[in-house]
This record gives structure tokens, C-alpha cells and sequence, in this order.
């Protein structure tokens, strides 16, 4: 009998409990072992779109860790602000409540204005989640994006999830981010979508 094989590291590129947990559960049927980046590592975001700094993220975390790695960016994009807060979502304000609270602050005065010009109320907006997966040496091997429509609560709603969770309803479960259980936001959620496109192409390169 063949000796069963040792679990391949794989750093998940981020300091956010909350996205490794999720990540973790996604991965789990996949020989590997998750594991954080160091403790204390920060890599500027530089980049323009999603999946330049999930690129950046990727290549920075494996060159340091010498571990395959597997980088995010995720962004909630709002049809009325434009596409705000877009590559900025992490970045909108200080913490989740605070985020959340500039986000429905500023839907509500654009939605004033498109009133105002005799314009319904738009409420539209996107998730979108960027992987980037890296070789031990930070070349990128993997990139992919899901997506996930949906629109934004007048207030938060549910106590699970991370986040602009409680605010994003997808309006074909009647459910927020924040309200669904795990395995149902992983099947519908962007990050999950992202994950159906990346897992087969993993486990390619991993096997």
C-alpha cells in the first residue's frame, strides 16, 4: 500500500481571519494545509484593479514564505457611486460597522440626487473576487474572478459573515451575505463562484 502523501502548504495571503476561515472550508478537500501568512507581513495594495493586487499579494506573500500561495482581492462595486468603493472596499473607512455606515450614507445622498432629477432609486451592485495563486518562487501560476450581483440593503441585516455582508442581499434567496449559512454563501457567493473556476485548475497543478 502506497504511503499516503504529505498535505502541500498553501499560504492563504491574508491578515483577515474571517476570509481565511472561508477559504479553509473551500479548500478542504484538497490535500493541502492551510496555513496564514507570517504574522505582521503587510503588502501594499498598489494596484489599480482586483486582480493586480491579488497578483501582488500572491507573489510577495510566496517570495517571503517560500509556500505556494493563494491571494484575494475582493470589492464591492455600487451602480449608483460609480462602482465605488470598488478596489478601495477594504480601505473605505476603519472597520466593518464604520464601512458599512459610509456605504449607505452615500447611497442615500445618490439616490437623493437622481430624485432630484426625477430618477428612480438604484440599489444594483456587484461583488467581485480575484484569486491569484503563486508558485513557491512568486510566479503567478493561477488567476481567476467571480461574480456575484446583488443589491444593497437600506440596513444591515443577519449576524454571520464579514464585512459588507449584512448589506448585500442577493434578491433571488431573499437572504443577505449575512444570513445565509456557510455552505450556501460558498456556493453562491463571489468567492465561491471564483473557487468552482480555480479548484479543477489546482488540483491540475498541485497533482
Amino acid at each position: 500500500m502506497a504511503p499516503p502523501s504529505t498535505p502541500t502548504p498553501l499560504v492563504i495571503a491574508s491578515g483577515n481571519a474571517g476570509k481565511i476561515r472561508e477559504f479553509a472550508a473551500l479548500l478542504a478537500a484538497l490535500p493541502l494545509e492551510i496555513q496564514p501568512q507570517p504574522e505582521g507581513m503587510e503588502v501594499e495594495e498598489t494596484g489599480t484593479t482586483l486582480a493586480a493586487n491579488a497578483r501582488l499579494k500572491a507573489e510577495a506573500v510566496a517570495r517571503a514564505t517560500g509556500c505556494w500561495t493563494l491571494a484575494d482581492d475582493s470589492g464591492l462595486a455600487v451602480e449608483a457611486l460609480k462602482g465605488a468603493p470598488g478596489v478601495q472596499s477594504a480601505r473605505y473607512a476603519d472597520s466593518d460597522a464604520e464601512r458599512i455606515g459610509r456605504l449607505l450614507r452615500e447611497l442615500a445622498a445618490a439616490n437623493r440626487a437622481r430624485g432630484a432629477e426625477g430618477l428612480p432609486p438604484e440599489r444594483g451592485a456587484r461583488f467581485t473576487a480575484a484569486l491569484a495563486v503563486a508558485d513557491p518562487t512568486g510566479r503567478i501560476r493561477l488567476e481567476v474572478e467571480g461574480h456575484c450581483p446583488g443589491l444593497i440593503l437600506e440596513e444591515p441585516r443577519g449576524g454571520g459573515g464579514f464585512g459588507y455582508d449584512p448589506v448585500f442581499l442577493v434578491p433571488e434567496l431573499g437572504l443577505s451575505f449575512a444570513e445565509m449559512d456557510k455552505a450556501t454563501k460558498g456556493r453562491i457567493g463571489h468567492r465561491g463562484r471564483a473557487f468552482a473556476l480555480l479548484e479543477p485548475k489546482l488540483r491540475a497543478l498541485l497533482g
